[in-house]
């Protein structure tokens, strides 16, 4: 079938997206009922406290996803990459968003209604199971992330950080510097410490041969010590 967009189209029918196997009739319906919207660098794709409009696609782009803190430090509890769907859990359970998510870059979202996506859900047991998967994966990471960012010291929380940001988002051409630009405070944030030691554990890492860091670029140099700190927590 022909898309409207290139981005339903990602969403439909990316290598990794969950609806390939579904029959055109489906897919037409999802076309019928999502809405695409653009949004800028800094911009929040949903706020915590508002209602869930439907399923969000990330068609292109980076974001991440978080939790208001106290005293204003907030806990980054996901990355985002393309083609990856946000807000399914709050979507079965009908309450409002107790996260925010934003934009790393420049990204473009397909929302797909609320109704339609359940009413295609109900009649597909494939795609139901797929979903079930895919939740059963999240909270057994969010198990294990939970774990490690509580025990884990200040090195241990940041190679595994850097190693979540790899595995997401991969390397640019040159096979060591990870595909994401993200500021020193996202990165203590998502590794649940202060900034001044996210700093003062990236320059030692660097300093060792680990890391290569030129602004907000980091590189990984040694993978395998990396994913050894990580290990050990």
């Amino acid at each position: 079938m022909e898309y409207l967009n290139p981005y339903i189209e990602l969403c439909l029918e990316g290598s990794s997206s969950v609806f390939k196997a579904l029959n055109q009739r489906d897919k037409e319906a999802l076309v019928r009922q999502h809405t695409l919207t653009i949004i800028k660098k800094g911009r929040f794709l949903f706020k915590q406290g508002e209602k869930p409009r439907g399923l969000i696609c990330l068609a292109s782009g980076k974001a991440k996803v978080y939790k208001e803190g106290v005293g204003g430090r907030d806990q980054i509890l996901k990355m985002v990459r393309q083609q990856g769907f946000i807000g399914y859990k709050t979507l079965f359970s009908d309450i409002p968003w107790s996260v925010s998510a934003i934009a790393l870059e420049d990204c473009a979202i397909c929302v797909f209604e609320k109704n339609s996506f359940l009413k295609i859900l109900k009649k597909n047991p494939d795609l139901s199971i797929k979903f079930i998967k895919v939740i059963a994966e999240e909270l057994w990471s969010a198990n294990n992330r939970t774990v490690s960012l509580t025990q884990k010291h200040v090195r241990g929380r940041i190679a595994e950080s850097l190693l979540i940001l790899r595995d997401t988002y991969g390397f640019e051409a040159d096979g060591k510097s990870i595909r994401v630009s993200m500021s020193r405070e996202d990165l203590a944030n998502l590794s649940n410490m202060t900034t001044s030691n996210a700093i003062r554990t990236l320059s030692n890492m660097s300093s060792e041969g680990i890391l290569e860091i030129t602004g907000r670029r980091i590189s990984i140099l040694d993978s395998s010590r990396l994913e050894y700190i990580s290990e050990m927590g």
